[in-house]
């Protein structure tokens, strides 16, 4: 995967490690075969190897009631997805090839979801705060999205052809 996708998504993953309590666990899952392990600083795991030919899936979750849930379809794609209260929603889908998704959501009742489907495109959403929603739609290549949302209430949605 081109190093630069991973340049762009760096600090969310960077913030969501320095935000997220080392005893994160995927709790919610019933089986965790499919993910990336994690290295002793909260960030997932990812050996080359993987990178280049495969998908990566992290969950780190805190809380009560919170929901996950990861599709990947295709080659070199990551996603990871970091909650950290309660009663909160994420949602990753992608389909095709070098992709790069992540979700970090802190509150209560907090909604993101992100679908890309295509080549070489970046999204990641930020929620700090109660019932905010956002969502991210990305079909084509070479596109980019960020949400970044602070508060409460708040609805955002994202939708990008190309």
């Amino acid at each position: 995967m081109d190093c630069t996708v991973f340049r762009r998504f760096g600090p969310a993953l960077l913030l969501s490690a320095a935000l997220s309590a080392p005893s994160l666990q995927a709790a919610d899952l019933m089986d965790n075969a499919d993910l990336a392990g994690f290295s002793g600083n909260g960030l997932p795991a990812l050996s080359g190897a993987v990178l280049t030919s495969g998908l990566v899936a992290s969950v780190l979750q805190q809380g009560y009631d919170n929901n996950a849930e990861l599709t990947q379809a295709g080659r070199s794609e990551l996603a990871a997805i970091v909650q950290q209260g309660s009663d909160q929603e994420a949602f990753i889908l992608q389909q095709g090839a070098n992709q790069v998704a992540g979700i970090t959501q802190y509150g209560i009742g907090n909604v993101a979801a992100i679908t890309q489907m295509g080549t070489d495109n970046y999204a990641a959403i930020l929620q700090n705060g109660s019932y905010n929603n956002a969502s991210i739609e990305q079909y084509g290549s070479g596109q980019s999205s960020q949400v970044i949302q602070f508060g409460s209430g708040q609805t955002v949605q994202v939708i990008q052809y190309r």
